[in-house]
């Protein structure tokens, strides 16, 4: 089986032709506004890390420096790719400036009277203090002395450690100020689910794609993720009022929460001595997910359209610029409007004609196909789905209200993936049968159908090469034509581990020591529970104290029924066993740096009672492999 990618088919480049015939190219203000306030852009266009390892490489994308777009790409994506390669440090206006294209995030950096305020450092530590250091090759040097988290999503607080450090914030040199409920939804998506979304995140993202006209061109808020070590430093001053000011190193700076938009724990802020709104990720341009491909809660778009209104309400009439924590700022008030109810009113308009139609009876899929961008708003380039789509935008809607079942029985208890395979191959006259209609229907450009067919297939016979090497073609094709750069990679994506076998990736902890660090002790024992192989610890019952050496934190946990569960702020007096413990030794423990017996004699534990209960507690804990199956069963060496 060829394992290079192929050439777009006749069917595809028909698609192309189709989409730059429907959309109006000859705008190109956005480019206009992208490069406004250029200061500098990212010396080389890379970042590496301390051991010379490049953390971001733009010049991987020089491939998009060149017109008209490649007939492997969708042209309205090939245009949004271009547009995210403008980076470096911008002016937004006196005193507000920006680190963009140096991450999947911008930085946005507020000038106070003595020190900076830094707004999302980005990914990771690398990234972070490459960002600001390009701000301060260029600006006047001041310390920071605030760090802003806008939202609970990584990209957006994990290089925290790369423009200050725990001690300064210890110290009370910098305060760190984050969204109400930052810390427990930022635990719920990053850690407790955190190796299922990193390994379907290869696919939203394609960072294992190569980067090429037939390989990774974009990611939509951004060119993909940063690499490096993700960071964070739980906040000292947590937004809880709906609207709150607060004077920071002479900045007046009005907070808006706006929970359960774009993220769980998000908010809106605005400038008002410089006439600039900041709407985090909640009005970036481009059609955003309600659900994102990765996984996570579903979105409120119904929520998250208010939360636009209500800051257009709150600001619009003050705001000159409009900033957010990806892409590039809007200039003028009618504009800032305009754009704003462009956005707000799309999202309502989803959620809405979803909900009617599904009140109407049509299914999640059945919906997905009736709905489309509204007249009007089809020709606007800064809702386009590049990110999200209104296809799985719908479905997220239909979920959020009436969860994954249709209401048909005969889905309400399907077989597992492997026996449908094998017993719908079965009914179709079997594999060459099937192969041989797929391969007409391929030739048809009928993508989304062989795909459908052939996944059946790879789960029903994995070792079926015929069917793989068609359905990675069906998948390439799909791909080439996607308008949404997440589609795009999850498709490619699917094809090269149909083709190539899942990637051989270097051993990796699911969560950094510094995350694990900053975490609250109720987010740690989460952790701890959902690693608990339920079945290996059948017929156990313990009781277990643990007392934090660090802050004297107490904790008294259970463990029957193949559960665990605890009560923070107790001991028990009937434990099996007391647990004396750093919070450095539980983190190292829990990521597998050192073991109970270790860390007892170190003297970092001290355990009254039976010890050979807490080397067995840890020992039921599972660590997950992050590269499990997802396109088809994995072949044998």
């Amino acid at each position: 089986m060829s394992t290079e990618p192929k050439p777009a088919s006749a069917a595809t480049q028909a698609a192309q032709r189709a989409v730059l015939e429907r959309l109006p190219f000859a705008d190109g203000e956005d480019f206009e506004q992208a490069q406004r306030g250029l200061v500098a852009s990212l010396p080389d266009g890379v970042v590496k890390n301390q051991r010379g390892a490049a953390m971001w490489d733009l010049p991987a994308y020089d491939f998009l420096n060149q017109d008209p777009a490649p007939d492997t790409v969708n042209p309205s994506l090939w245009r949004m790719a271009q547009l995210n390669m403008n980076n470096g440090l911008y002016k937004v206006c006196d005193r507000v400036f920006q680190l963009r294209g140096v991450d999947l995030a911008n930085m946005t950096i507020i000038e106070g009277d003595s020190g900076l305020i830094i707004i999302d450092p980005m990914t990771t530590a690398d990234v972070g203090r490459a960002g600001l250091d390009l701000y301060l090759a260029h600006r006047p040097h001041k310390p920071v002395v605030c760090v802003i988290y806008s939202h609970s999503h990584v990209d957006h607080y994990g290089g925290v450690m790369g423009v200050t450090t725990v001690e300064e914030v210890a110290n009370g040199m910098v305060m760190v100020i984050a969204p109400d409920r930052f810390m427990e939804e930022l635990a719920g998506e990053n850690v407790l689910a955190g190796n299922a979304m990193n390994r379907r995140a290869q696919f939203q993202f394609g960072g294992l794609l190569a980067k090429g006209p037939r390989g990774q061109v974009d990611a939509g808020l951004g060119k993909v993720t940063a690499r490096g070590r993700v960071t964070l430093i739980a906040p000292t001053l947590v937004i809880v009022e709906d609207t709150e000011r607060h004077t920071i190193d002479g900045v007046e700076i009005d907070f808006q929460l706006a929970p359960d938009s774009e993220a769980p724990a998000e908010m809106h802020m605005f400038l008002p001595q410089f006439g600039v709104l900041n709407l985090a990720e909640n009005a970036t341009r481009l059609l955003h997910n309600f659900i994102p491909l990765r996984g996570s809660l579903v979105r409120d778009p119904r929520i998250w359209s208010r939360h636009i209104s209500d800051a257009l309400g709150l600001f619009g009439a003050q705001t000159d610029i409009l900033i957010g924590q990806h892409h590039w700022p809007t200039w003028g008030r009618e504009a800032v409007r305009t754009y704003l109810e462009q956005q707000r009113d799309l999202y309502k308009y989803i959620h809405d004609q979803t909900v009617r139609l599904m009140n109407h009876g049509l299914t999640p899929a059945e919906i997905a196909e009736q709905l489309d961008h509204p007249p009007g708003l089809d020709q606007v380039w800064s809702v386009r789905g590049y990110y999200g789509t209104v296809s799985h935008d719908a479905k997220a809607v239909y979920q959020r209200y009436l969860s994954w079942y249709d209401a048909n029985p005969a889905n309400l208890n399907p077989l597992p993936r492997g026996e449908t395979g094998a017993k719908t191959i079965k009914y179709m006259g079997g594999a060459e049968a099937v192969l041989a209609r797929a391969r007409i229907d391929f030739e048809a450009g009928n993508y989304r159908w062989v795909a459908q067919v052939l996944s059946h297939l790879v789960f029903a016979e994995p070792e079926n090469l015929g069917g793989r090497e068609l359905l990675a073609d069906t998948f390439e094709q799909m791909g080439y034509q996607a308008e949404s750069a997440t589609w795009r990679n999850a498709y490619l994506y699917g094809a090269q581990e149909l083709r190539n076998g899942l990637a051989q990736l270097p051993p990796r902890r699911i969560l950094s020591p510094e995350t694990l660090s900053a975490l609250t002790l109720e987010s740690v024992f989460d952790f701890m529970a959902i690693r608990l192989n339920g079945p290996k610890a059948s017929g156990l019952r313990w009781r277990v104290n643990w007392v934090l050496t660090d802050n004297g934190a107490r904790l008294a946990m259970s463990l029957q029924n193949c559960t665990m569960t605890y009560v923070l702020d107790s001991v028990g007096q009937d434990a099996d066993v007391t647990v004396h413990i750093s919070r450095a030794a539980l983190v190292d423990i829990n990521i597998r740096k050192t073991d109970v017996a270790a860390a007892v004699a170190a003297g970092d534990v001290r355990i009254d009672g039976d010890r050979g209960i807490i080397e067995q507690l840890f020992a039921l804990l599972d660590d997950f492999t992050m590269m499990f199956d997802v396109v088809a069963p994995s072949l044998p060496d």
